[in-house]
Formats: structure tokens, C-alpha cells, sequence
């Protein structure tokens, strides 16, 4: 019994390491992922004193099971063995019952490789350890034995998904107790009969067909998710990549840090500003003194702004031949085309409300846009300006 457990498990983990050398790593994979179940009918007969088949019994069961790789699974099934002869002659439908705890290799994976998805078609072994009870033995009692099973298994996948599963199943169980032939009529007599485990007087031959289904794992399929193993180089190189990575999110995290202490600093001179007076300090200008002055970045006139073109207006229609030249500035801050094109939209402003708003020729005033500065007034602010010249 101890070498066929050796075996078995000699056989399970030599399967597992072939399979792992295929540069195949198997993901996704959680204690309650790959179990099935399935249900299953056959014959078996005697595998000796059996002329013509005449002793042929129908069997059913159901098997449960886990694949724990693509290559090695284990599972549980139970089979009744229907009895061949009249109940009347028996008194029972059930001839034996056997339970048997098994594993499973599939070869097709083993030697083939798994791709990622079940083949439609493959070949895998079933090897397994049972208790089996035999109902009305010919001495008029019971009788219950070991067992050992070994069959191949032809599988058909089926499917999109492949979560079902058809598979056709030839094997052969020993009696490990040897006590009886398979006739279960005549008691083996030697000495090595009795020690014989695997002998085939103490044997059946048995033909399922069965049907499995699958359930739904953690990764979203019915079946093993699989990917490419990576080499310890290209590991070592993808963690020198990250830590570079996360060597430029900490400096950008510093400078995004400074940056909004800028901006909460700009953002505090800017209220601070605005509840300033908009008082001219300086004004760069020929015969017309009022400036109107303008927002960081706009050129829209303010409320406060509209006396000082209010008094443009006033100078222009009380000196009918007079003309005037709007000059629009900006401040240094930001980029050059920026405030050039700013300047030009602060002087057009103006003149448009002088038009629009006093009736006032367009013909008798110019625009221009100065551009940015910061010589127009001492605080550069106040240099966001549109000023006038008389001609």
C-alpha cells in the first residue's frame, strides 16, 4: 500500500514540475477555484472466468473534484453496481457499492502544454484508493474490501467557456484484500495469491461515460488563467524602473507643493489688492491724466474704472477738434505674445465704450498696444493700464 501512495505521489509532483518548466505560471487561482461535478454510467464484468460477457452489471455514480493545476487534480467518487441476476434470486437491486478518493493527471497538458484554455480534446490518467461492499456474497454475508482503480480518461470539452465536459472512461479495479476471486465465489488458497495486491482473478473491467461541469472561478472563466513566467533580470530591471518612477512622482509632489505656495501667496496679494483704492500713482500721459486700470489677466472695464472714461469722454466733446491715442499696457508676468495681444484688447476696450457708450468718433481715437511694463507706475500692478495722449 505504501509504495502505491509513493507512487501516485512521485508521479503527481514529477507532473507538476514538468509542466512548471514550460515557462507557464497559472494566476488567479484561489482555494475555491477548478472544482466540478459530475454525474456517470456504465457496465462492468469480471475481468476473468467470464465467457461471452455473460456477467455484465450496469453501474451510475457522481464524482466531485478539484484540478489544482492544469496537469494534477484529486476528487471523490461513489458508484452502485447494479446486480445482473433477478431480484428475486438476490433480494437486492444493488449488487456493491464503492467509494473511491482519486487523483488525476492530464497528459495532453502534461507533455502539450496548457495554452491558456482546455483543448477540445484530451487524454489524462485516473489513478484511486476505494472501500467497496459487496452485498450478499455467496457464504449469505456482506463483504467489504480495498480497492485500487487505475483508467485513462478521453475527454471532450465543449463549449465556448469549455465548463462542460464528456468524457469516456476504460478501468480496471483491483480487490487489494485478494481474499476472493473476481467470481467472488472461490477463496484464493496460497499463501501468495493472499499477498498478490493487484491480482487480476481479484479484478473487475468497468466502461463510464460521463458528463462534468465546471464551476465559475474567481478569474471570470471556468478554467486555469495562464501567463508567462519572467526571468529574475527582468524583474530586477521592472523594480529599478519603478523606483525611478516613484523617485519622479516625488519630485513632481515637490514641485507641485511649491507651486501652490505660489499661487496661495499670488492669490493673498491679489485680494490685498483689490481692496487697495484704484488710485493712479503715476501716469505716462500727454494732456489727459485719468487711466483706466484692469484685472491680471483681462481686459473687461470695471465698475470702479468707467469715471476715469467718463473724463476722456468729457475732454473729447468739450474740444470738438481734439484727438486722442489709447495706449494699453500689461504687466511683466506671464509670456510676451500674451501681454502684447492683452495691451491691444485693454485700449480696444476703451475705445469701444467711448464709441458705444459717449457717442464719441472712432475716427478721433487711435489704439495701440504697448505691450508689457512695469515703468508705466512704481507697483507693477497698476501698470495693467490703459493710458492717453492728446494729439
Amino acid at each position: 500500500m505504501k509504495k502505491l501512495l509513493l507512487s501516485m505521489a512521485a508521479v503527481a509532483l514529477s507532473a507538476q514540475a514538468a509542466f512548471a518548466q514550460q515557462g507557464n505560471a497559472v494566476y488567479d487561482s484561489k482555494t475555491s477555484d477548478n472544482w466540478y461535478m459530475g454525474i456517470a454510467a456504465g457496465v462492468s464484468t469480471k475481468t476473468t472466468h467470464n465467457a461471452m460477457l455473460k456477467n455484465v452489471n450496469p453501474e451510475a455514480g457522481i464524482r466531485i473534484g478539484r484540478n489544482w493545476t492544469p496537469v494534477v487534480g484529486w476528487g471523490v467518487e461513489g458508484l452502485a453496481y447494479f446486480n445482473d441476476k433477478s431480484f428475486l434470486d438476490t433480494k437486492t437491486f444493488v449488487k456493491a457499492l464503492n467509494v473511491n478518493l482519486f487523483g488525476t493527471l492530464n497528459l495532453s497538458n502534461w507533455f502539450g502544454g496548457y495554452k491558456g484554455t482546455p483543448r477540445p480534446f484530451e487524454i489524462g490518467t485516473i489513478t484511486g484508493l476505494g472501500w467497496n461492499h459487496v452485498f450478499g456474497m455467496p457464504e449469505g454475508a456482506d463483504k467489504n474490501m480495498l480497492t485500487a482503480k487505475l483508467g485513462l480518461d478521453f475527454m471532450f470539452n465543449l463549449g465556448k467557456a469549455k465548463a462542460w465536459q464528456i468524457y469516456l472512461e476504460p478501468a480496471i479495479l483491483y480487490d487489494l484484500d485478494g481474499d476472493y476471486r473476481s467470481d467472488y465465489c472461490h477463496r484464493v488458497t496460497t499463501v501468495d495469491q493472499k499477498r498478490n495486491m493487484f491480482n487480476i482473478n481479484a479484478s473487475a473491467l468497468q466502461l463510464l461515460v460521463g458528463v462534468n461541469y465546471k464551476f465559475g472561478n474567481s478569474n471570470g472563466t471556468h478554467n486555469f488563467v495562464t501567463g508567462a513566467f519572467r526571468d529574475q533580470a527582468e524583474i530586477d530591471a521592472l523594480n529599478a524602473n519603478i523606483n525611478e518612477l516613484r523617485g519622479v512622482a516625488d519630485s513632481k509632489d515637490r514641485q507641485i507643493d511649491a507651486n501652490n505656495k505660489t499661487i496661495a501667496q499670488l492669490r493673498s496679494e491679489l485680494e490685498a489688492c483689490k481692496k487697495k483704492p484704484a488710485t493712479v500713482e503715476k501716469v505716462v500721459a500727454t494732456g489727459i491724466t485719468p487711466a483706466v486700470l484692469f484685472k491680471q489677466g483681462s481686459s473687461r472695464i470695471e465698475k470702479q474704472q468707467q469715471l476715469n472714461v467718463q473724463l476722456v469722454a468729457k475732454y473729447l466733446k468739450e474740444n470738438p477738434s481734439a484727438r486722442v491715442q489709447i495706449n494699453g499696457y500689461a504687466s511683466p508676468e506671464g509670456g510676451a505674445k500674451l501681454n502684447q495681444r492683452l495691451s491691444e484688447a485693454r485700449a480696444a476696450a476703451v475705445k469701444d465704450q467711448l464709441v458705444k457708450q459717449y457717442g464719441i468718433s472712432a475716427d478721433r481715437l487711435d489704439v495701440k498696444g504697448c505691450g508689457p511694463t512695469d515703468k508705466v507706475f512704481d507697483k507693477v500692478e497698476f501698470n495693467r493700464v490703459a493710458v492717453f495722449e492728446t494729439k
